[in-house]
């Protein structure tokens, strides 16, 4: 019995230390990734957390500032604007892109003819350069532009302060909905067929089954989806910066936080302070994610 447990726990040692070997083995392909993605990614935030200490000009830092960068965010009204501007935006654009999308994507889920045509030409535009359609959308929705020949409108979409936003809302909503047309169907795709049986059993109309079966078994999807288009809603800059050339109007109504910081690194050479509205940035989407996370539950989002 004695030799018995010897055996067992040299066999046990051994198990462990060929599964050590192996975890070391497998770390040891992925180190050198790791460390290129820590120095490009972590490195540049702690040194925006430095930078936004003090007062950077071109030659560097020219006074300590402590937190008076910060505490100058606080009373910055153009900053507030641009926040307030950048949430608008992220949250029209996030609900209309979430439902342009998902509708495609149950449509072109179902039995319908050339549906493979339909989900590439619905998803081109996501694949086009964002530069070049907004070049294209200022051409058309300009005041005397095709869209109000046709409509009889009169309007300058993109050079009125009440239009100026929700037009870029459109517009990108339009450009981005393909890609998540896609992340839509990989989550329709892998729902269990025997779930629409069961509706089909009990009577459901289509209507009813979206509502009752489809929609909440693609909450992990409204999560994954929702997350990326905040953050990316929170990020967008050269949709306003093409459409307002660079500054941010007419009458601030396209000026949205990357565009302010990126006004204020570059035109105003403030690069402390331009760090510390990146950091502000930062926190204000962890801060989304995390109410995103609590909204659709930790098991929907597993």
């Amino acid at each position: 019995m004695a030799a018995t447990a010897v055996r067992a726990q040299t066999a046990e040692k051994g198990f462990g230390g060929e599964r050590l070997k192996e975890a070391l083995f497998g770390y040891s392909f992925i180190a050198v990734p790791l460390l290129v993605y820590g120095i490009l990614f972590f490195y540049p935030i702690v040194y925006a957390i430095y930078i936004s200490r003090y007062d950077w000009g071109i030659l560097g830092k020219t006074g300590n500032r402590g937190l008076g960068n910060y505490h100058d965010l606080l009373h910055d009204h153009r900053f507030g604007i641009a926040v307030k501007h950048g949430l608008e935006f992220s949250i029209s654009f996030t609900i209309f892109t979430m439902a342009l999308g998902l509708f495609v994507a149950v449509v072109v889920n179902s039995a319908v003819r050339a549906r493979s045509f339909f989900r590439s030409a619905f998803y081109f535009p996501s694949i086009a350069s964002s530069a070049a359609i907004t070049a294209l959308a200022l051409f058309v929705l300009s005041a005397d532009g095709l869209f109000n020949k046709i409509t009889g409108l009169h309007h300058a979409w993109f050079g009125e302060s009440g239009t100026a936003l929700g037009s870029i809302v459109g517009l990108t909503s339009w450009t981005t909905s393909g890609t998540v047309m896609l992340f839509y169907l990989a989550y329709l795709q892998s729902i269990p067929t025997d779930v629409y049986e069961a509706a089909a059993i009990d009577g459901a109309g289509a209507w009813r089954t979206f509502w009752k079966v489809t929609f909440p078994l693609l909450r992990p999807g409204h999560f994954f989806v929702s997350t990326l288009l905040i953050i990316g809603g929170l990020k967008m800059f050269d949709q306003a910066f093409i459409a307002s050339g660079g500054s941010g109007g007419p009458d601030n109504a396209t000026l949205v936080p990357v565009l302010y910081l990126y006004r204020v690194s570059f035109n105003d050479v403030r690069f402390g302070y331009a760090a510390a509205l990146g950091i502000a940035l930062m926190l204000l989407m962890i801060t989304l994610t995390l109410i995103q996370r609590l909204t659709f539950g930790r098991g929907g989002a597993a």
